[in-house]
């Protein structure tokens, strides 16, 4: 019959091993997580950056709209905004580059669209 001991010297190191194998799934796990969170944020400060453009422009022009549409968003973010009438509608378009863990990286656009009512003289 085999000591209780030999079965116990056979799994030293195992939590060791064990953590050492789950931690760069952990940490990949942790950086998509984090992009996600980016993803989302470039949408919310895309959509917010056409609100505040239309609103702009449809009350002073497409100078203001340009303007309005970068006032809150970094360099980083790789901004344009497109700007101009429609009908009786003001539409702003705005878009951003899509960050790779930290803004500044980026791999592909998103586009944030608004539109505000003309403001008749």
């Amino acid at each position: 019959m085999p000591s209780r001991r030999g079965v116990r010297d056979r799994d030293r190191g195992q939590v060791a091993i064990e953590f050492v194998g789950t931690v760069p799934l952990i940490l990949l796990l942790v950086a998509a997580v984090w992009e996600c969170v980016l993803i989302g944020y470039a949408f919310s400060l895309a959509g917010n950056a056409a609100d505040e453009a239309a609103r702009a422009g449809a009350v002073t022009g497409d100078a203001a709209c340009a303007a309005a549409a970068g006032e809150h968003i970094s360099a980083a973010w790789g901004m344009t905004a497109e700007c101009g009438p429609a009908g009786d509608i003001y539409k702003a378009t705005v878009t951003l580059k899509i960050p790779v863990l930290y803004p500044g990286l980026n791999f592909g656009e998103i586009t944030g669209t608004g539109g505000a009512a003309m403001e008749k003289e």
